[in-house]
């Protein structure tokens, strides 16, 4: 307030006056943290959005509005999800958008597929790399209603999942499964984009099943190509061993892993993986990725999991059995030779204040992926030993790291030559552990 009276050299109270008298200004903080903004208008208009919150039973609630601020920027108050935030955010003032949102967004496969699909329809660039954070509001507020998590930005997103679920389509059956899926999978290679990427990623679907037992029917669905050779046979062999990896995983202690299946049907292969951010049909949790956590309320180097998941346990945003948890599984995917442990492949449940570790996923000997070319590494174990503080996670992780590379090199849904890899990976294995000694 001090600063605006100096800037507009008039006294307090006719800067309170003028500040009242318009419609455009955001303000939050409290005392002497007051601060004011105009709202910045976005493709022309000022608006502000609802975001909304899905809990577990399918009940919306509204937190707060989110508004563009000049001169860039947003306010949106978190207080309402209880989530963490810095001591510079706890007004609700953010530099860009707040954290969870950049997590809500369309990114990885499906979001190239859908950028594909809407880009016209929605006037933003057919390259999720190239939209800036305008253009993320835009997409959420109009077609975000099924992201990941349990928010949805803006009312009219809100209406469309109101739709999509007073209108809802039976759920495939156990009988129409195969043939279902294959549909799916060439109605996204029709887009172009079937195959392995040279990110890494699988092509797949989003489903809603019958699924007696389960805690939802909603699975996201990986899927290799139809001919069984070369590359495409080794894409089918990885999506194998993302199941096998997932069971293994689990079995480490305060480990949960997504619960999947495999689909083999016209010679394709397809994992099923349950979504763990969804109860049911309508019900929802909320997750956020470390990669925003670390962005957020870190700063660390993002290359690796171990110093983010150390700060995160120093600033009590994560238990020490969480963060010795996700030091397991860490070791673990060096065990068993993934290569994209990046931040955004690990996720936790926010909790008031605090942050709980949520289900494995995408773990898998990503060392072994084809090249962009289409050639298949043979990759040596390069797996470094632990540092004597990591010592008993290194050991839990070698014991089910060990366990994974001996059933894969057993289950007959793999081809005989990853089969013949994997228990060389397996004989490496030991020889590393005879050097720890």
């Amino acid at each position: 307030m001090g600063e605006l009276e100096q800037q507009l050299g008039v006294t307090r109270r006719t800067v309170l006056r003028w500040l009242a008298e318009r419609d455009d200004v955001c303000t939050a903080g409290a005392a002497s943290r007051t601060r004011y903004a105009l709202q910045r208008a976005l493709r022309g208009q000022l608006v502000s959005y609802p975001v909304y919150c899905v809990d577990e039973a399918g009940q919306v609630s509204a937190s707060a509005d989110l508004s563009p601020v000049y001169p860039a920027g947003s306010l949106y108050p978190m207080a309402p999800l209880q989530w963490p935030v810095d001591a510079e955010s706890r007004d609700g003032w953010w530099h860009g958008l707040p954290y969870p949102i950049y997590d809500v967004r369309p990114q990885g496969f499906l979001g190239r597929s859908f950028a594909r699909r809407y880009h016209a329809l929605l006037d933003v660039s057919s390259d999720p790399r190239h939209w800036n954070d305008d253009d993320i509001l835009v997409i959420l507020s109009r077609a975000g209603w099924d992201a990941p998590g349990n928010l949805i930005v803006g009312d009219l997103a809100l209406q469309r999942w109101q739709e999509e679920h007073t209108q809802v389509a039976p759920a495939i059956t156990v009988a129409d499964l195969e043939q279902q899926y294959l549909l799916r999978a060439r109605d996204v290679a029709a887009l172009g984009m079937s195959g392995g990427s040279a990110a890494g990623e699988f092509p797949k679907f989003t489903a809603v099943r019958e699924l007696a037992g389960a805690a939802t029917g909603q699975v996201i669905v990986k899927f290799s190509g139809e001919v069984m050779a070369g590359a495409t046979q080794r894409w089918a062999d990885l999506l194998v061993c993302e199941h096998l990896a997932g069971r293994h995983v689990a079995r480490l202690h305060g480990v949960r892993s997504a619960h999947t299946r495999i689909v083999q049907a016209g010679g394709r292969t397809f994992l099923e993986s349950e979504r763990f951010d969804r109860v049911g049909r309508l019900g929802r949790r909320p997750l956020v990725s470390l990669e925003s956590v670390n962005a957020h309320l870190l700063g660390a180097a993002p290359d690796d999991w171990r110093d983010p998941l150390r700060r995160m346990a120093q600033l009590k945003l994560l238990s020490p059995e969480d963060a010795d948890a996700a030091l397991r599984i860490w070791w673990f995917g060096k065990l068993i030779a993934n290569t994209d442990m990046h931040l955004g492949n690990l996720s936790f449940h926010p909790a008031p204040g605090t942050f709980r570790l949520a289900p494995v996923y995408d773990m898998l000997p990503m060392a072994y992926a084809p090249l962009p070319g289409g050639e298949l590494p043979r990759p040596s174990m390069v797996a470094a030993l632990p540092p004597p503080a990591q010592r008993q996670a290194w050991q839990e992780a070698f014991a089910c790291a060990s366990g994974f590379w001996q059933e894969a090199a057993g289950d007959a849904r793999i081809s005989a030559d990853f089969r013949a890899l994997c228990g060389e990976q397996e004989n490496a294995l030991r020889a590393l552990q005879a050097n720890l000694g």
